[in-house]
């Protein structure tokens, strides 16, 4: 991956088709900044009160159930630099590995399912073992998110290959694994939360592509609610389409031959996915490798 094709797919962000790992980023930068200069009209604290009580995702019962809003708003708000260039970094690289070879919905889909899992596992164990702190405690950052991201192409392609500074040659199932056993052994530490939350968003990414690759999505219901939002900034077509009498017998055949070929097609997709997850991607076949890229486009 070259310097060009990053600036590329930056400056077409939302125009550059499979790229929903970009526009993620890009939404939460254009969030952290705003937040950023608005914060230079108030004090630190103030600042991080209005993030934490307005965005962050509350430990409270209470205070999450008046605040439905922060399941999502939560997942788009850092406190400092360094907390939004991590979480980016990692999304960007694990993301184009997941848009590459499985589409820009999956991305989407294992940011948003991570965030959530993050977020349950969070309010359940915070309330299960922190219970005096729980009114004091809220949780901002993708980072769970980025976790399902993580973990989700680590599951995918375990044995693809990053060429880490000062290690070389490290393949991806080994980064996840290190960054999830961090998690793990830092669950009691002063940033508790946000490590439990890491390891719900880990736990979901890994069960999503087990599922997909078994043939069943489990997160469509987050295509489906997106789809419902984007349809009132979408104009609807007028146009209208119309039949003649013979319309619907001359095209009774055509559907059952579309749906039969559609569940062959479904049947070698999940079949390659066997292989990649047995073998890896590089045993693919190079008409292997073409028909899950088509696959990934539609």
């Amino acid at each position: 991956m070259n310097g060009g094709s990053i600036v590329d797919d930056f400056k077409n962000a939302f125009n550059k088709p499979n790229n929903a790992h970009v526009q993620l980023i890009l939404i939460n930068v254009i969030i952290w900044a705003a937040v950023r200069v608005f914060g230079v009209f108030l004090s630190g604290d103030s600042m991080a009160t209005l993030m934490y009580e307005f965005g962050g995702l509350p430990s409270n019962l209470s205070n999450m159930i008046v605040k439905p809003w922060t399941w999502v708003t939560y997942m788009f708000l850092h406190w400092d630099f360094w907390h939004i260039f991590m979480n980016m970094l990692f999304l960007y690289w694990f993301g184009r590995i997941v848009a590459e070879f499985l589409g820009s919905e999956k991305v989407i889909k294992l940011y948003v399912l991570g965030g959530i899992a993050g977020g349950v596992l969070y309010i359940i164990l915070y309330n299960l073992f922190f219970p005096a702190r729980v009114a004091e405690s809220a949780l901002v950052g993708a980072s769970a998110g980025v976790f399902g991201v993580v973990v989700g192409a680590a599951t995918f392609m375990p044995n693809y290959t990053f060429f880490l500074l000062f290690l070389g040659p490290v393949r991806i199932k080994y980064i996840a694994i290190f960054f999830v056993f961090t998690s793990f052994i830092n669950s009691k530490g002063f940033n508790a939360g946000g490590e439990i939350a890491h390891l719900g968003g880990a736990i979901i990414g890994y069960l999503y592509i087990k599922q997909l690759q078994r043939g069943t999505d489990i997160g469509n219901w987050v295509m489906g609610i997106i789809g419902f939002f984007k349809s009132f900034f979408t104009r609807q077509s007028k146009i209208k389409v119309s039949y003649s009498k013979g319309g619907s017998a001359t095209r009774s055949k055509p559907k059952a031959k579309a749906a039969n070929s559609s569940k062959v097609e479904q049947e070698e997709i999940d079949a390659i996915l066997d292989k990649i997850s047995q073998s890896g991607y590089e045993s693919l076949s190079k008409e292997e490798k073409q028909k899950l890229f088509n696959a990934s486009k539609k």
